[in-house]
């Protein structure tokens, strides 16, 4: 996205809309490969994750229509930032416990 943004000079709203066309069709790929190769497709989690897509993506637009092209830039810049900071802290910070099993409860 900040490759179209910066280097093509595309506008902002289309560059958010060809992103997302472009996600539907590898996202699709990658979930028919894994389904038919591996089976291991977690139907259960697919359709939460298509849910929260479906509703992000009202809100997105709605935001988006209300937005100038800079506020959108920034917001996606916030966006990357924020990620690069969460990979950041996950390769600083050690894990407690990465393989523990506990009861539905919470306690071991």
């Amino acid at each position: 996205v900040p490759a179209m943004i910066y280097l093509l000079g595309m506008p902002t709203k289309v560059v958010v809309g060809t992103s997302l066309f472009q996600i539907i069709f590898v996202t699709g790929f990658t979930t028919l490969m894994h389904a038919t190769t591996n089976y291991t497709v977690d139907m259960a989690l697919a359709l939460i994750l298509l849910t929260g897509g479906v509703i992000g993506a009202q809100i997105g637009t709605r935001l988006g229509a209300y937005l100038k092209a800079e506020q959108l830039r920034i917001l996606l810049a916030v966006m990357v930032l924020a990620v690069c900071g969460k990979l950041a802290l996950d390769l600083l910070l050690t894990p407690g416990e990465p393989y523990s099993i506990a009861s539905a409860g919470g306690h071991a």
